[in-house]
């Protein structure tokens, strides 16, 4: 079901021209920056991979992958990636990349069950990262590390934007605030998961929810993960579960939280396991990727995708995606966002 949020007062501080400038400038920039951070080199990535492998993102389990036959393949079926969270791993492995250095891409996905709005498309567009790390560093300080660079790197880039266009003021603090899902919940008992994240992030203009995936104390998880490529199950050494997490920031032309990134610590062997039995996938252990996984041929990594548009769309103060890239929408919400001040491309 498709929904539009409709900023009142909405004017676009930016042209078409000046967007599409500001779009090259901030995609050039902040890439670049990320690569410096972690030590990434660039790669080219698939648009799709064979069906059958467990090399695709699951995402929540739940979403359908855009599928076709391959004739030259005996109409074997390939499918346009949700996101490359395991193929970047496989990735790893074959580059014989080694420790403390990583792979970064452009991912382009299709994700066909989408629920439209001013923050979701058909089509996804990220940078997919990927860092070779160390068992000892299977800890919740270097998920918080990593999170800080590229923090970092988006606060350079905000200022990058503010010297393109001074009408864009900067508005994302200096530190960015950690928080476990948990403790949010303990926070805000009374609120739906999307209503704690508005409310910290406004609180704190920038934030990491940590533990997405794992069960809380109410029974029920602050948002899905698939079992498979982030750990969101171990116990860490503070007590808290999960070494993964989403990275948000407060959009003031929306008045809400923007997620900008998911990313965590991946599963090892004994994660892997136990996810898998949490979520009643054991039968996935025989599929490609796993298998590959419980043999020890992958190496221990931390990875995660940063949304190209939602970025551009935060920097640029746009209301809707489709400002910033070009998809399919409903015609009624082409529509109502035109008559709201949004000209979607």
């Amino acid at each position: 079901m498709s929904y539009l949020i409709k900023p009142a007062g909405y004017k676009a501080l930016l042209n078409l021209s000046q967007t599409e400038m500001g779009i090259k400038k901030i995609k050039d920039f902040f890439q670049q920056n990320l690569s410096s951070e972690l030590r990434l080199r660039r790669i080219t990535a698939p648009l799709f991979v064979l069906k059958g492998m467990g090399i695709n993102d699951d995402l929540n389990g739940i979403e359908r992958a855009v599928t076709f036959p391959i004739k030259d393949l005996n109409d074997s079926k390939a499918e346009i990636v949700h996101s490359l969270a395991k193929w970047k791993r496989l990735t790893l492995a074959d580059y014989h990349i080694e420790e403390g250095y990583g792979i970064y891409t452009d991912m382009n996905a299709i994700r066909s069950d989408e629920e439209l709005g001013n923050l979701h498309s058909l089509y996804v567009d990220q940078w997919d990262w990927e860092l070779v790390m160390s068992e000892s560093e299977r800890n919740i300080d270097f998920l918080k590390e990593i999170v800080r660079r590229i923090y970092a790197a988006m606060v350079r880039t905000e200022y990058l934007v503010y010297e393109m266009f001074p009408q864009i003021r900067p508005t994302l603090p200096q530190k960015i605030h950690f928080i476990h899902s948990e403790d949010l919940l303990q926070k805000y008992p009374t609120f739906m998961p999307k209503e704690r994240e508005d409310a910290i992030t406004k609180e704190y203009g920038a934030v990491f929810i940590i533990g997405i995936g794992c069960s809380l104390s109410n029974g029920e998880k602050h948002d899905g993960r698939a079992p498979d490529y982030d750990d969101w199950s171990t116990i860490a050494e503070n007590g808290q579960i999960g070494l993964n997490g989403d990275l948000l920031v407060w959009d003031d032309v929306l008045n809400r939280s923007m997620e900008l990134s998911s990313m965590g610590i991946r599963v090892n062997k004994e994660a892997l396991l136990r996810q898998l039995s949490i979520r009643k996938a054991e039968e996935k252990k025989e599929l490609y990727f796993h298998k590959r996984l419980l043999n020890g041929e992958l190496p221990q990594s931390i990875g995660g995708g940063i949304g190209q548009s939602r970025l551009c769309m935060f920097y640029l103060r746009k209301a809707h995606i489709g400002e910033i890239q070009a998809s399919i929408w409903p015609e009624e919400m082409r529509k109502e966002a035109r008559a709201a001040g949004m000209m979607l491309i």
